[in-house]
């Protein structure tokens, strides 16, 4: 019961956010009291926490599978961005905001995760980069780092977006894309147009 009231509670709160959200519609969409809920959870903020330590678990997951399987520091960034898209269509625009101004503690799960794993892999992604020949060697990959993972969360905030029409996917896609060809090295041009011309056949209507 505890995993499928951690299962139901992700949905609604990357739905309709997490403010919106009351134990009684969880316990509605479940079918069960809050009493239920209760005898697992002391209250939202402690699912919200669970919850948020299951998807970084899980995001930690994906990134380290990115970072084996990639052919390319190239490809694993772009590998990234596929994974966004996957996920991004289903999530309200409110959540990171909810969760930022609302629910600190769940915040500090986030912030520590972004501090002590994705900007080592973003640095370490660099730097193999460099090491390879597909990104110049003349960039300070620390502060690249730092500039990328700042990029995607500014994106997922969406407040610096509020008055653009464009969605979070094709905000996220513009600023990835943007980030990576001020990277590259000719070597890293070659590399890239080919997993453009790649992903473009791929979406082409058959």
């Amino acid at each position: 019961m505890k995993e499928k009231i951690l299962e139901e509670a992700e949905r609604l709160f990357w739905k309709y956010g997490v403010r919106s959200i009351t134990m009684d519609d969880i316990a509605r969409r479940l079918a069960i009291s809050k009493k239920t809920i209760y005898q697992h959870f002391t209250d939202k903020e402690d699912i919200l926490m669970q919850v948020t330590l299951y998807r970084l678990s899980r995001d930690q997951v994906m990134i380290s599978c990115a970072a084996v399987e990639a052919e390319t520091p190239i490809h694993e960034v772009l590998a990234m961005l596929d994974e966004m898209r996957k996920n991004v269509d289903k999530m309200n625009p409110t959540l990171m905001m909810d969760i930022k101004r609302y629910y600190p503690k769940a915040w500090s799960l986030y912030m520590k995760f972004k501090e002590d794993y994705i900007m080592r892999e973003m640095v370490d992604n660099i730097r193999r980069g460099i090491n390879d020949g597909y990104f110049r060697a003349d960039i300070n990959p620390e502060i690249l780092a730092r500039m990328r993972v700042e990029q995607v969360e500014m994106a997922f905030e969406m407040s610096a977006f509020a008055n653009n029409t464009q969605d979070m996917m094709a905000i996220q896609h513009e600023l990835t894309h943007h980030f990576v060809r001020g990277l590259l090295t000719e070597k890293g041009f070659t590399i890239y147009n080919q997993c453009n011309n790649s992903t473009i056949q791929h979406e082409l209507p058959k």
